[in-house]
């Protein structure tokens, strides 16, 4: 049964194999095609070109069971994001159950860092949000994914960000509710009215910043060798200074704290992944969320009656997001607040399943990093896709 429409869970309870812990080293750290085949799934990588003509890279763990999965990342992540447990991450225990495994990977990350004709290091590479990653980057692994298979529906997982762009392309481009068989959203986020400091001052000041670095032609942010990047490379390898500088103080803040299922032993892997490069005006399309607590398309100011025809941005229609959704939310995720969740949660026309996940220390990272997520959260997962796959 599912868990209860409400803010109070239970312990989930689902017959599953247990799955033991093993811990990465430095060297094991690679990229996606090296993790996925030392863990027994060789990976199939396939170029996808975007409508607007960004190349993404789109990777299949081969299975027979359907309909297909896809995976896609949040915010400062890529691909690898998901893989970084080895055989206790999500990836791995959904290939080893048979399902058909595809990870999304949007404009911007190490993977999809390229164009058929703009440079990466210009300007106009960088001008998007997550709507473009949505309306194009979305769209286009979904129809690879169901070409590829055969198959006419996807389920989906989305984690962060990567699920708040199934609402945006749900609710622009309606036709892709009918392509989505199930989607199983992790830390659910569209509105951000509620966050707690620091992300609360970062959106705050971000209209102020972000200014000032579109002044100076900052466009990409953690890039790989920015002052930000060398910085993370200098600090966050040194052994404990590294955890306690880059995870208890900064990572913890932002994300919520929850050490035991984040180690010191864990982050010298996370580093070698995380973060991955973003556009400035992904950032500042999502600090606008918060200020001007709707949860619409970017404001482009005065240009905005030659672009939307209308003084402000429109609002994302959520009543047009028909797709199934599995909601799956935390009490210590800072980044998406729970009272956040239940204002999504009232405009979505078609939650089949809830859940606030009753560990008191679970928190935004967790979802993928979480060192016992594959004991007490991806069993249920399993159990989401097969009830709603039959």
């Amino acid at each position: 049964m599912d868990p209860p429409r409400s803010n109070a869970a239970t312990p989930m309870q689902v017959d599953r194999p247990y799955y033991q812990k093993e811990t990465l080293s430095l060297p094991d750290a690679k990229l996606f095609l090296d993790l996925s085949s030392r863990y027994g799934h060789p990976a199939v990588k396939y170029d996808v070109i975007t409508e607007d003509g960004y190349i993404l890279n789109l990777f299949h763990l081969p299975g027979k069971r359907k309909p297909p999965v896809l995976l896609t990342h949040g915010l400062f992540c890529n691909g690898d994001s998901w893989i970084l447990r080895g055989n206790t991450s999500l990836p791995i225990i959904l290939a080893n159950a048979g399902h058909d495994v595809w990870i999304g990977n949007c404009r911007g990350n190490v993977y999809s860092k390229r164009h058929i004709h703009l440079d990466p290091n210009s300007r106009r590479f960088w001008n998007f949000s997550f709507h473009e990653q949505a309306i194009y980057d979305l769209s286009v692994m979904i129809d690879t994914v169901l070409e590829k298979t055969g198959t006419k529906k996807i389920n989906a997982i989305g984690h962060s960000l990567g699920n708040t762009i199934f609402y945006v392309l749900g609710s622009t481009k309606t036709e892709y509710n009918g392509k989505v068989n199930l989607l199983i959203a992790l830390s659910p986020i569209s509105y951000l009215n509620n966050v707690p400091r620091p992300a609360k001052l970062f959106f705050e000041l971000a209209p102020f910043i972000g200014g000032i670095m579109q002044d100076r032609n900052v466009t990409e942010l953690f890039g790989p060798n920015g002052i930000i990047k060398r910085l993370i490379e200098s600090i966050c390898f040194i052994p404990t200074l590294g955890y306690k500088v880059c995870v208890e103080n900064l990572l913890f803040n932002l994300v919520g704290f929850d050490e035991n299922e984040l180690g010191s032993d864990f982050s010298s892997i996370l580093f070698s992944h995380f973060p991955s490069s973003v556009s400035l005006k992904n950032l500042l399309h999502l600090a606008q969320v918060y200020n001007i607590k709707r949860f619409a398309r970017y404001d482009y100011g005065l240009k905005n009656i030659f672009i939307y025809n209308t003084s402000f941005p429109p609002r994302y229609d959520l009543d047009n997001v028909k797709m199934p959704v599995a909601l799956i939310a935390a009490k210590n995720d800072r980044l998406c607040a729970l009272k956040d969740v239940e204002i999504l949660r009232s405009m979505l026309a078609n939650v089949v399943s809830y859940l606030v996940i009753p560990w008191g220390k679970f928190n935004h990272v967790d979802y993928i990093w979480g060192e016992s997520a594959h004991m007490y959260l991806y069993p249920y997962i399993l159990s989401l896709l097969d009830k709603y796959s039959r």
